[in-house]
């Protein structure tokens, strides 16, 4: 089993050559326009001056660290919205491109069950893809941080003071696997939902995808006059309880700051038993399986001869 699993998944990366590259093309988009922002802030002489020695002799070592959180934030947002994109359309054309080729007449013949295969692509859109992700933004850091450091010295700053002395690698690679790996599962009802209509629709994975939750969504509007549909389902997203408050923007409270340095960490502000003992999430792996063992049926019994 493990053994059919592991090479399943080898055949997902072969075959979908955008669960690596998506993630190394994000990677130099990024450091490409970091290295615009440094050469355009090259351009302001003195401002420069005034901020590097700010950054340097007035503000604190807690100011420096949220400033350089803020950015690792900003870069890891990029990374996040790829992974959504690129996951809805592998999982919408996973099982359906290999109908479409009629390559799945091949794949019955191997000593592979139907449900491996489909197993095999939930694994891939759960956990392989979104580690792609972080090994990314992990990279992209890395890379960020050594150029910015080298910027900062040629412009006369202390970069193991300023770069180095204040950021929190550690803290903020962690919080990046917890948000990513987690919101992966939170989201699983749609991810086992794109599996089953990719393994059902005859055309149009996308539209078919999408266009019942919209219809669903306006009927129960025009006729019921109410939005549950579109709050817990549509809106999941917006539910996800791993986040300690309820107002984001607080992270960037500076008085905050003042008054407690830890809240700079991002780890503070995740709360991982809420996650996991909420019980919409394992509600939401419920119908994940579901939507999985129903996409393993469909391709089943489906005739492709």
């Amino acid at each position: 089993m493990i053994t059919n699993q592991l090479a399943l998944i080898r055949r997902e990366i072969w075959e979908h050559r955008s669960i690596y590259v998506t993630p190394m093309v994000i990677a130099i988009i990024v450091t490409l326009g970091v290295f615009a922002m440094l050469i355009f802030a090259s351009g302001f002489a003195a401002e420069l001056d005034a901020v590097i020695f700010g950054a340097t002799n007035i503000a604190g070592e807690t100011e420096r660290k949220a400033a350089l959180t803020g950015f690792f934030l900003g870069t890891s947002w990029v990374f996040l919205i790829a992974l959504a994109v690129l996951t809805v359309f592998y999982c919408l054309d996973s099982l359906y491109a290999e109908r479409k080729d009629k390559s799945i007449l091949f794949w019955r013949s191997m000593p592979v069950t139907d449900a491996e295969t489909v197993i095999s692509k939930l694994i891939t859109a759960l956990l392989v893809i979104p580690m792609a992700a972080i090994i990314g933004i992990i990279a992209t850091h890395l890379v960020n941080l050594v150029v910015t450091s080298v910027w900062v010295s040629m412009k006369g700053g202390d970069a193991s003071l300023l770069i180095w002395g204040s950021v929190s690698l550690l803290d903020n690679w962690l919080a990046a696997v917890i948000v990513i790996l987690t919101t992966g599962i939170w989201m699983s009802p749609f991810i086992g939902w794109f599996l089953f209509v990719s393994a059902y629709t005859k055309r149009s994975p996308l539209l078919m995808a999408f266009m019942p939750l919209v219809l669903i969504a306006l009927l129960e509007k025009i006729i019921l006059r109410t939005h549950i549909f579109a709050q817990y389902v549509l809106g999941r997203a917006d539910e996800m309880p791993l986040i300690r408050t309820e107002n984001v923007e607080r992270f960037f409270d500076e008085e905050q700051w003042r008054i407690a340095e830890g809240a700079t960490s991002l780890l503070v502000h995740l709360d991982i038993v809420q996650f996991l003992t909420s019980p919409a999430t394992w509600a939401g792996i419920i119908v994940c399986g579901l939507l999985s063992t129903a996409a393993i049926y469909v391709r089943r019994y489906r005739d492709e001869s």
